[in-house]
């Protein structure tokens, strides 16, 4: 069975943005290697950080959203903690609210885009 899932990560803004696409790319293409099914991403951009992370006060926003099994979750939180241009992330569960929260705020977005 597919769980809903939504992943955000935090990369080293000593990155230029086509290194930062090239992360997120990385880790999409691990995700689908393993089943996955990407129904949404979004690149935040580069943003000031709440509080230094590793002498950092800035950084790379990237948010995946994806349908998967729930034994992909442990390789690709694996796969963060071996590169070092990852500072933070954070994958969890959507349960059946977040889910259509997501989902809402989703169809929004495409709204504005369409618009401009």
């Amino acid at each position: 069975m597919l769980n809903h899932y939504e992943t955000v990560f935090i990369l080293t803004p000593v990155l230029s943005d086509v290194q930062a696409k090239e992360a997120v790319e990385k880790y999409k293409a691990i995700l689908t290697e393993n089943g996955a099914i990407i129904t949404n991403e979004e690149n935040w951009g580069l943003r000031k950080l709440q509080y230094p992370i590793q002498k950092k006060s800035s950084g790379f926003y990237s948010l995946l959203q994806f349908d998967a099994e729930s034994t992909i979750i442990a390789t690709l939180e694996t796969q963060f903690r071996r590169d070092e241009r990852v500072l933070r992330f954070l994958s969890f569960r959507l349960d059946k609210y977040a889910f259509e929260y997501a989902e809402k705020r989703k169809s929004v977005k495409s709204k504005e885009v369409k618009e401009n």
